[in-house]
Formats: C-alpha cells, structure tokens, sequence
C-alpha cells in the first residue's frame, strides 16, 4: 500500500500538458559516450532535429572522420560514412559528386578539420563543393588527452601546455573559419554555439539555412560551434559554459560571417 501511495506522488499527471520537446527519431536511442556537459550530445540532437523537420531523413548522407565524433554514426538515425583522420570533407565532396540529390555534411572537430584536415578543408571550400562542414570548436584535442589544437588560445593550459600556449611556440591560434570565409566558393560561414538555450535556437536556425541552401546549390556552407570542453578543460559544465563566454567568445565571437548575395 504505501508502495503505490509512493508511486501516485511521484508519477506525474500529463494529462492536458503541452509537450515542448520529445526526442527526434532521427535522434537514435543510445547512450552517448561524450562527457557529461560536452557540446557535441546537444550539437548532434539539433542536427537530427532539423534534419527529420527538413523531411530529408532518407536522402542525407553524414561522414565523421576521426575524433570526438567517430562514434557520431551511432546516434544519426541517417546514412553514415567515415573519414579517416581530416579527410571528412574529401570523402563528403566524392559522396555529393556521386550522388548529387543528396544533402550531404560532415561534422568535425577543430583537430581534425584545422589541423590535420586543412589542406582538405581549405581546397573544399575554395572549390565550393555544395555540402555542409559541421566544425565544433573546443580548443583542444578531446579525444586523444587534452593536448593543444589549432584553436587552443594563447596562454591556456592544456596537456602538452601545461604552463599555458606561447606565441613563440605555438603561434597564434588559427581562426580558420574567418580563413574559410574568403574563399570565393562558401555560400554561407557561421559561427554559432550551444551554450543557452537561445544560442541553440540559433544554431538551429542557421542548420537549416544550410541545408536550405544546399538545395538550392549556392556552394559550401560553414557552421561553426563554439563548444566546451568540461573534461579537456578540467571544469564542470557550468565553469566551462562560463569560461567560454568569457574566453572563447573574444577571439570567436558569434555570428554571420558571409550570408549569400
């Protein structure tokens, strides 16, 4: 008895509510293996999210290369491929070339698509292959230990900075987004992030501009994400939603960077 009175108190009533948000199928029910607070879980929910309202569920086609979001093809209830190591957006212009009906994008980490990947990256764009880049900016290697990326900002800590990156050592940080955004082939370069629940609205907007002008084959779209890193950073999600804002923001501010003419 006192069992089911405590299960009538806790059971909500949901009888009348409005439902604000349930899980897209695009979005597979599966545990996600990024750190707790990590951006990529809310980055990969607003993908599918427009994908399934975009009803392009069945022509998309996503390719991961290696990094934080090599496992992306268990959570992206659409067809996958991967990449290996900064050649996402290689293997993505073959797909659309090969396949031109389809709404293709690649989704990648600042190692991958700033380092590794930037010859690939650069000539992708300057070629103004009709696909979508997905960059997630966290300024550091995720995946691999916290080492220094292209986008680590000078004087943060990371495993292979322990004191902090230098400009005499390792440069200024690669703003490749700004690089990208002068190439006479983009349609569209962004840089969004995920932080609120109004900067996700807008992330989702710009998605869907993406996609949008896929359709209308305008050229390369760039959305960046400006993106924590609780673990990689050693902080709670919190401290890192702060942290950037304060830190990342200055030298990554959000917005349109180009918007077709």
């Amino acid at each position: 008895m006192a069992q089911e009175i405590m299960e009538e108190m806790i059971t909500p009533d949901v009888e009348g509510m409005e439902c604000v948000y349930q899980r897209p199928e695009t979005l597979l029910d599966a545990r996600f293996h990024y750190c707790p607070g990590c951006g990529h879980s809310v980055v990969h929910r607003v993908l599918m999210e427009v994908i399934q309202e975009l009803a392009i569920t069945e022509k998309t086609v996503g390719v991961a290369p290696v990094g934080c979001s090599v496992f992306a093809d268990r959570y992206m209830g659409v067809d996958m491929q991967g990449a290996a190591h900064g050649r996402a957006s290689a293997v993505a212009t073959a797909v659309k070339r090969i396949l031109p009906d389809r709404y293709v994008f690649s989704y990648q980490g600042d190692g991958d698509l700033a380092a590794i990947g930037t010859a690939e990256t650069i000539h992708t764009c300057n070629r103004g292959e009709n696909i979508l880049i997905v960059f997630i900016n966290n300024a550091i290697y995720g995946m691999t230990g916290g080492q220094m990326a292209p986008t680590t900002l000078l004087g943060m800590k990371t495993s292979t900075t322990p004191t902090g990156r230098t400009l005499e050592i390792g440069g200024h940080p690669l703003k490749i987004t700004e690089l990208v955004a002068q190439l006479p082939g983009v349609a569209y370069v962004t840089r969004q992030s995920v932080h609120t629940p109004n900067a996700v609205r807008q992330l989702k907007k710009a998605l869907t501009k993406s996609f949008q002008y896929q359709k209308e084959v305008r050229g390369t779209c760039f959305v960046e994400v400006v993106s924590n890193c609780p673990s990689g950073w050693k902080m709670t999600p919190l401290q890192a939603n702060a942290w950037l804002v304060e830190n990342m923001f200055p030298l990554y501010p959000p917005g349109d960077l180009r918007t077709p003419q």
